[in-house]
């Protein structure tokens, strides 16, 4: 199994299936990918759009890989880090969560995973790293209006994908 691989089947656990909350700004979603975004994809790709209830595991996955995994290239991120930087990407969009990234490694934040920012990162401690993000990262959420209704799941998302990502580093 590729990281890839391993990397969205955990994120699937936190994106589950249909939903169309009132409360969340990204409108109807299917395995975390919104109407938007699926149906700008399947006119991209010549591919008949399904309605969202009827969405499977296999009509993301390519969403996942190419519009988060390859544009954050996260096939060049430190193990662990990969997985962290593209759950925070799909949560929260990819740029927010490679400025974050670019940041911590003191790299221009301009949102654009490239060379200067992956060779920054190459030079610090994969560890320090994800706690270092897992930190940021709550804070942008507590910094949101939306925090009161989607706080809690944002915060067992946030925490859970640190533990992961750590066992990650050291297995």
């Amino acid at each position: 199994m590729s990281d890839f691989d391993t990397c969205i089947e955990k994120v699937l656990r936190h994106e589950g299936g249909y939903v169309n909350d009132k409360n969340d700004l990204g409108g109807e979603t299917n395995f975390g990918v919104t109407k938007k975004t699926y149906t700008q994809w399947c006119m991209e790709q010549d591919l008949l759009v399904k309605d969202m209830k009827d969405l499977t595991v296999e009509d993301v996955k390519p969403i996942y890989k190419r519009l988060f995994w390859e544009r954050m290239m996260c096939d060049d991120l430190p193990v662990g880090l990969r997985y962290f930087v593209f759950d925070f990407g799909i949560n929260s969009g990819t740029g927010r969560a490679v400025k974050f990234l670019q940041k911590l490694v003191g790299s221009v934040e301009d949102g654009a995973m490239g060379p200067k920012t992956l060779e920054a990162v190459k030079q610090q401690d994969s560890v320090h790293m994800v706690d270092d993000i897992f930190e940021m990262r709550q804070e942008f959420y507590e910094s949101l209006d939306s925090f009161e209704h989607f706080g809690r799941g944002w915060t067992k998302r946030n925490n859970e994908v640190h533990k992961d990502s750590l066992r990650m580093i050291v297995s």
